[in-house]
Parts: C-alpha cells; structure tokens; sequence
C-alpha cells in the first residue's frame, strides 16, 4: 500500500468517524473510497466494519453524558443489536460473492434516499413529538425494528444510523441528544459483532483496517465535540454526492 492510499484512508476514515457520530451513513463515505482504490465490494464492507467499529466506540464515549442513567434501556437494545448484527453476518456469509456484489449499488442507493428523506423524516417526528405526550414505548415491537436494524447493520452498515434515530424518534420519548447517544452505542454493537466475525472468516485487508480505524476514532471524538456545530446540509450533502458516485462505479464496474 502506498502512502497516499494510507493517507486518504485516514482522511476518509475521520470523516466517516465524524459523520457517524452526528448523523449516520460514515460508510458512504469510506466504502466508495476503498472500492475506487481497487479492494472488491465484499473486503470493502467487511474491512470498514471493522475499521470504522472503533470510531463508533468512540462516538459512543463522546456522548457518555447523554446517556447517564440511561445505560440500562442501552443494554436491552443493544441486545437486539447484538443478535441482528449476528444474523447479519451470517447472511453476508452465507450468500455467493455474486449475489453480494449485485445487490450492494440496491444498498448504497437505498442508502442514498434514507440520507437525503432524513430531514424530512426528523421533522415529521418533530411535530408528532410537539403533538402527542408519548409514554416510553421501548417494547417488543420496538426490539423487534432494532434487532432488524441489526441485521442490515450485520449485512452492509450504510445508513443504520440514519434509519436507527427514525426508529427512535418515533417510538421513544427521550430528548434528541440521548437519542443520537443510543444511536452511536447501537450502531457500535452491529460494528463490533460484525467486525469480530469478519476477522476470523471474511477476507479482510489489514492495513485498511489500521488506517481506517486511526481516522475514525479521530472522527468519532470530533463529531461528538464540535460536530453539532457543522451545518447538516453540508454533511448530507457530501455524503449524498459520494454515495451516487458509488453507485454509478458499482453499476458501470
């Protein structure tokens, strides 16, 4: 690997971090990155879960106060994580190369829209929070969305934030921020698990892990910082663009 590959991965991977921890959808960055410098689809995805996990470990510690006395309801999720990130992997396993490749510009453009309807999702969840007095409505059914989740964080980890603060914000009763903090320790659990079992039976690329990983725990501690203060236009944006980049390489490869 050369040292400008290894440098665009680590400006690529704190990118993702900061992305990750603010709004979701890192992977549309870094997966199209390492796909255009020559890794298949399938040791890209694999390689960024595991490089990008400790960025969202990261995030997760950046938002530790939002989530005091709320750790918990976070391990129950994070239950629900735990085994949809293993279904996941399975499936991504279990499938023919061939199929993965076919279907991974669905999930990229899947992942496209779910980025650029977030505005919109988040304020129609904005009015009905204004609108109803919920109670805390984190039951099976709820699980239920979350350990699904988990199994499209398992399988392609594009855009799970995105479509986990959706899921939240319509069906728990808790601050925005707290919200964005279980957002990031969820998403850290589908990395993890998905990660841990890449390492022993997917083909990885090492040295992408490394470098990923050094950016995106840079990234995840600035985007739980300062990364408020970036306009989300400019982030969805970025990503909007990156991600039908990716699709049209994918489709035209």
């Amino acid at each position: 690997m050369s040292w400008w590959h290894a440098l665009i991965m680590v400006v690529a991977g704190i990118w993702a971090g900061t992305i990750n921890a603010v709004v979701g959808s890192g992977t549309l960055v870094t997966f199209p990155v390492l796909v255009a410098l020559g890794y298949s689809p399938l040791t890209a995805t694999t390689s960024n879960a595991i490089g990008l996990a400790p960025g969202t470990i990261s995030g997760a510690i950046g938002y530790r106060h939002e989530l005091t006395g709320f750790w918990p309801q976070v391990v129950r999720y994070g239950v629900a994580s735990f085994l949809g990130a293993i279904c996941g992997t399975i499936l991504l396993l279990s499938l023919p190369k061939n199929a993965f490749e076919t279907i991974v510009p669905v999930l990229v453009g899947l992942a496209v829209v779910l980025v650029i309807v977030q505005p919109s999702v988040s304020n129609w969840v904005a009015k009905r929070r204004e609108s109803e007095t919920k109670a805390h409505l984190g039951g099976p059914l709820f699980l239920f969305f979350v350990f699904l989740i988990g199994v499209y964080g398992g399988y392609f980890t594009a855009a799970q934030g995105v479509m986990l603060m959706a899921v939240m914000g319509m069906m728990l009763s808790e601050p925005m921020q707290r919200l964005n903090g279980v957002k990031n320790a969820l998403a850290a659990v589908v990395n993890v698990v998905a990660g841990t079992i890449y390492a022993f039976v997917a083909p990885i690329s090492w040295p992408v892990v490394l470098w990923l990983a050094i950016g995106s725990t840079l990234g995840g501690q600035f985007g739980a910082k300062i990364g408020r203060r970036l306009s989300p236009v400019v982030l969805r944006g970025v990503i909007v663009v990156v991600g039908v980049a990716a699709v049209v390489q994918l489709v035209l490869k």
